[in-house]
């Protein structure tokens, strides 16, 4: 069967939902993570110290999504119903039968929880099972540490680094780190995604 091109939907998990992303999760995005340069170091623009400047960065992911190049989702909190991040599918190639999950952020607070194996359960789960992707990529810069660690202990192998790869936003220059998962190899990262929300605390 050939791959499908995703398209947005809405998918749902134990303690978080991924829907459509749009300019309505805004104020929840700004509460969860406006003004925090720990979580804005790393997504390649300067940190958002107003809500309208968080909007412009928004506008930015939804305008791609419109041109049909991502499909970015918000990652809503069940227990409140609120927006505490986003993530996006990206670098979408159905011949080829690949994509990319990337451009992901969660609130502070969130970090070390359900949340981000969720997310990345859901989505992988979507992206392999149903749209049938053979290779899903994330990168990450090779500063970020703690990236690194949760991609790899999603399963994913680490290919290689791009040297000099990316201009930051403050003129330095990024080596960017590539991980993949092939289909044949999702089942056993499926199952280690599982035991892994077993493991950590709740959002």
């Amino acid at each position: 069967m050939p791959a499908k091109t995703p398209s947005p939907i809405t998918l749902t998990g134990r303690h978080i939902r991924l829907e459509p992303l749009t300019m309505a999760h805004l104020p929840d995005l700004f509460v969860a993570g406006g003004g925090d340069e720990e979580i804005w170091r790393w997504q390649g623009g300067p940190t958002p110290t107003r809500q309208e400047d968080l909007g412009v960065t928004l506008r930015e992911v939804l305008d791609e999504a419109e041109r049909g190049a991502t499909v970015p989702f918000a990652v809503i909190l069940l227990t409140t119903g609120r927006a505490i991040g986003w993530s996006t599918y990206l670098d979408i190639e159905v011949d080829d039968e690949r994509l990319e999950i990337g451009w992901t952020w969660y609130g502070r607070e969130h970090w070390r929880t359900a949340v981000n194996s969720e997310a990345k359960l859901l989505l992988l789960t979507h992206a392999f099972e149903e749209l049938g992707m053979g290779r899903v990529q994330l990168k990450t810069d090779h500063r970020n540490e703690r990236s690194q660690t949760a991609i790899a202990r999603l399963g994913a192998r680490r290919e290689g680094v791009l040297r000099r790869h990316r201009r930051r936003h403050d003129g330095t220059w990024r080596d960017t780190v590539y991980f993949s998962l092939l289909a044949e190899e999702w089942p056993a990262a499926k199952e280690r995604l599982h035991t892994a929300l077993a493991a950590v605390a709740q959002p």
